[in-house]
């Protein structure tokens, strides 16, 4: 018999997401936050936000310079990952409904990755944005005119498609000898490979290598962006003229921190504190990581951005006088 056929064989039709390990008791009262209570559900915030903020900038032609494009692209990010992730995990915890076929696993588990890879790009992308519009401001909308804000929307999906693929064929070799029950609310790369029956080194090895190579690169580079922002920030003549400056950086940095910090956090613990950090910590703040991003980001710009609170508020204005 060929390895593809004793691959094909071996792969199992479906798999069991069983939430969140050791807090079976809690799942209920986990989603509550999401869909009821007293406040506006989670996911309602997430979308809504999300949503407002686009519409705000798609229709304000004020609004479409260089950092609010991009930060049209880092929402529309933000709801596809909610879209992907959000709607089985509540079937997950409040109806108990776990099972998800092996292809659609495999699916969301390429999307969610996807999503990632993007969004890093997109931060990075918005780094670059802030540099040029402090260190260069007089070539700045030459810079990065509309045909140079696609290309770079367009070449961060193709390498998010292209880092990721890979991890479908490498799942797909793998022998599962029957293993489909996995202790998460959504599918991930190594979740997936360590329910198999086989050397998953492989996995491990590009899994780190594309962790590495995209969102560590990306977040080191954003590093050396702000290291020259911050040159030419403080070498301003005028306080006034730096704390305005700094200001216009300050909901950039908020929203790495919130993308960033989870991340690293969830992959050295994945990889290397198996053992050390609890597996029901793990995933719960794993859940965080799809879910506060965009809970959080469009609050930060609507806060911190005179320009987008303005025009929100004209906007809401206008709708309430029209009703």
């Amino acid at each position: 018999m060929s390895a593809s056929n004793i691959s094909d064989d071996s792969l199992t039709a479906t798999l069991f997401l069983t939430g969140i390990p050791g807090l079976e008791w809690a799942h209920i009262w986990i989603a509550f936050p999401f869909i009821s209570g007293n406040h506006p559900p989670m996911c309602l915030v997430a979308l809504a936000g999300n949503a407002a903020l686009i519409l705000v900038i798609a229709m304000d032609k004020a609004l479409h310079a260089p950092m609010y494009l991009f930060l049209c692209l880092l929402l529309l990010t933000d709801l596809a990952l909610s879209s992907i992730t959000v709607p089985k995990m509540l079937a997950i915890l409040w109806l108990h409904a776990g099972e998800i076929s092996f292809g659609g696993c495999l699916a969301q588990m390429f999307f969610v990755h996807s999503s990632y890879a993007v969004e890093s790009s997109i931060l990075l992308a918005m780094a670059f944005d802030r540099y040029v519009a402090i260190c260069n401001p007089l070539r700045y909308t030459v810079i990065l005119n509309h045909t140079v804000i696609g290309r770079i929307g367009l070449v961060g999906i193709l390498r998010s498609v292209a880092v990721v693929s890979p991890f479908i064929f490498l799942l797909r070799r793998l022998p599962y000898c029957q293993h489909h029950v996995m202790a998460h609310t959504y599918c991930k790369h190594m979740g997936i490979a360590r329910l198999a029956c086989a050397n998953i080194t492989v996995n491990i090895v590009y899994g780190l290598t594309v962790a590495l190579l995209a969102m560590g690169l990306d977040s080191i580079l954003i590093t050396i962006s702000y290291g020259f922002i911050l040159q030419a920030v403080f070498c301003l003549p005028s306080r006034d003229a730096q704390h305005k400056a700094l200001r216009t950086c300050s909901s950039h940095l908020g929203v790495i921190l919130i993308f960033y910090i989870p991340a690293f956090f969830s992959f050295l613990t994945h990889r290397f504190g198996q053992h050390r950090v609890p597996k029901h910590v793990h995933i719960f703040l794993a859940n965080l990581y799809v879910l506060v991003p965009p809970v959080l980001n469009p609050i930060i710009y609507r806060a911190r951005t005179k320009e987008i609170r303005g025009r929100l508020i004209r906007l809401l204005h206008l709708r309430k006088i029209s009703l």
